[in-house]
């Protein structure tokens, strides 16, 4: 029978207090071991070797279970004079090593708080597996990557998230005598000319990685490492997955968005889906988020036999996508009405990712996915040869077009509304990513999207929102009572739910104008499509400081969460950290491509 350590030694109580100093500290890495069992009692990492260092305090036990040493810069976790563990540091590395000595010894265990770094474990899953497989990453959003490597194949470390992080190390076995794991700080993130030294950019170094989040229990990416899936934001991470390096040898962001995409054709529901969510209907813009992820998992990896693989199911999504349009004018409709005062209860949510707004029926903001999806997925299926389906999703999103503009642009204020509801109303509070998704996706031509952003810039200085170091609001004008959903008895400072008709007592708290980056991507790439680089800019570099501070993730004194704020500021959100938020990084590609094409005075390329 397989010994344990636990069958060797009894546990001891110990009282284990935080070290005053690092036990090791460079400009990358600076560690406190625990002095009573195999374990990192408090970790900074900075990946960019700038020594902003700010020690994470990982949960200990005050269970004594080794006897520590630490001499001339390595530490050992000894049992009667026997090494079970041995680490060491270095500038940029934290070694660890566990030998095999007839018993097999504790993990070597890393537990961080959840709730003060977000922290998450990049790597490959097999469903319903709450382990690992090496390569992987830990990465602490703002802060810092550690690659994860062992000298042996096949290891998988036990992964869990809920209100800790925890990331358990195995220790060498009678068939494995002999394990070392290497953590070395990386940084990854496109290569782009001009950033490396430009303090501008640092947040987007630190930062790119902060869209993915590996939920351990769904083995899926999720809107943090221990909060739900969604289905309708996968594109987003596939939109980054495209132009991120590998992250490791035989890993990359794309596998990432493949094991998600593979759980959801596997029939796993997430929220936005019959079953994953209490509505009896899927959201509108959950199947273009699949198909889009697809469609750039397919372009972006050469992975044509996982294509031909899955064509048949993600062809079924397509048309079932544009089976919606139950009217036959193009634009594809949602169960719910959209009319005032019909507001959905929590068993029937509206009809995209802003759910607490009464989006139905007609919905400008998933029609735009829905016709990047039927382009995507046209041509996809050219590529396979399956020239009927090509035809028919060309035609399609070209009908969908067709009634966009003249269907959503409200004459009164010279925008794109957010829906028209089944009573044939427009319905626009002068929704932000609404004008820049149907601009960046094409849906409008250049004269009639450069009179758009003349409207909405001049309105977000009529209204007085300035300070761009907090994302965008959604929309510029408070939702009326009559179309936002109703959350009970939960405050509107937290979900800005309004009590008065015009919704004013409601307004800049989460959905109803609070300010985020989730999706303000849009507004700062259709800017820059537009050849509006000095707009773009006056909204997005803002951001990127406050990104390089930290400031679109944590909490608060009041509980409250920075993925949401009111325009003073002050957190209204509840994730802690919401990986949309940083969608928005996407725009830098753009940004720094603009600054070539100016330094270069070649024109700015349009898509």
């Amino acid at each position: 029978m397989k010994k344990t350590l636990f069958s060797l030694c009894g546990l001891v109580l110990a009282g284990a207090a935080l070290a005053a100093t690092p036990d090791f500290q460079s400009k990358y890495l600076s560690v406190s071991w625990s002095r009573t069992h195999p374990a990192v009692e408090t970790l900074g990492v900075d990946s960019l070797g700038q020594g902003r260092l700010k020690p994470v305090s990982l949960l200990t036990t005050n269970l004594a279970v080794c006897q520590f040493s630490n001499a001339v810069g390595k530490i050992f976790y000894q049992l009667g004079g026997t090494n079970l563990w041995r680490g060491d540091c270095s500038e940029k590395e934290i070694n660890l090593r566990s030998d095999y000595t007839g018993f097999v010894g504790p993990a070597f265990v890393w537990q961080l708080r959840e709730h003060t770094v977000h922290p998450t474990v990049l790597g490959l899953m097999q469903p319903g597996e709450r382990r690992v497989a090496l390569p992987c990453l830990l990465h602490l959003p703002d802060l810092g990557t550690l690659r994860i490597t062992c000298n042996q194949p096949g290891i998988k470390l036990d992964y869990d998230a809920d209100r800790y992080v925890r990331l358990d190390f195995p220790a060498a076995t009678a068939a494995q005598p002999h394990l070392e794991y290497k953590l070395e700080v990386v940084a990854i993130y496109p290569k782009l000319p001009g950033i490396e030294n430009n303090p501008l950019y640092d947040s987007f170094r630190r930062d790119w990685l902060n869209v993915f989040q590996v939920n351990p229990r769904r083995q899926m990416l999720a809107n943090n490492s221990a909060s739900d899936i969604c289905t309708f934001t996968v594109f987003e991470y596939a939109d980054l997955a495209v132009h991120t390096p590998p992250l490791a040898n035989g890993l990359t962001a794309n596998d990432l968005v493949r094991m998600t995409l593979d759980r959801y054709l596997a029939g796993v529901k997430g929220y936005g889906q019959i079953g994953g969510w209490k509505t009896p209907w899927n959201s509108l813009d959950s199947l273009p988020s699949v198909l889009i992820s697809a469609c750039n998992y397919v372009n972006s990896s050469g992975d044509w036999k996982w294509a031909e693989a899955n064509y048949k199911k993600l062809s079924v999504w397509g048309r079932e996508m544009f089976a919606a349009d139950k009217d036959g004018n193009g634009l594809i409709e949602y169960p719910g009405t959209g009319n005032f005062g019909e507001r959905p209860t929590p068993e029937r949510r509206p009809a995209n990712w802003w759910d607490t707004i009464n989006f139905g029926h007609e919905d400008a903001f998933s029609n735009a996915l829905a016709y990047e999806a039927g382009k995507l997925f046209a041509e996809l299926a050219r590529r396979l040869n399956k020239t009927e389906d090509a035809e028919f999703f060309a035609a399609r999103a070209a009908k969908l077009k067709a009634a966009y503009a003249p269907t959503f642009l409200n004459p009164q204020t010279g925008v794109l509304a957010g829906w028209k509801s089944a009573d044939g109303q427009l319905h626009d509070y002068w929704f932000t990513y609404v004008q820049g998704m149907a601009i960046t996706f094409g849906l409008v031509d250049d004269k009639l999207a450069n009179r758009i952003m003349d409207k909405l810039l001049a309105k977000m200085t009529e209204v007085g929102f300035t300070n761009f170091s907090l994302g965008l609001p959604g929309n510029l004008v408070p939702v009326k009572k009559g179309d936002y959903v109703d959350h009970g008895d939960m405050s509107p400072q937290r979900f800005g739910q309004p009590k008065l008709d015009d919704g004013s007592d409601g307004f800049q708290y989460y959905e109803n104008g609070g300010a985020t980056g989730c999706w303000a991507y849009y507004t700062v790439k259709a800017l820059i499509k537009l050849g509006r680089i000095e707009d773009a800019r006056r909204i997005f570099h803002p951001m990127l400081a406050a990104y390089a501070r930290g400031e679109f993730q944590g909490f608060e004194p009041g509980g409250g969460s920075y993925d949401w704020r009111d325009w003073a500021g002050h957190g209204h959100g509840y994730e802690g950290l919401l990986v949309d938020n940083y969608h928005a990084l996407l725009a830098v590609l753009d940004d720094v491509k603009a600054s070539s094409a100016l330094t270069t005075n070649l024109p700015i390329t349009k898509k």
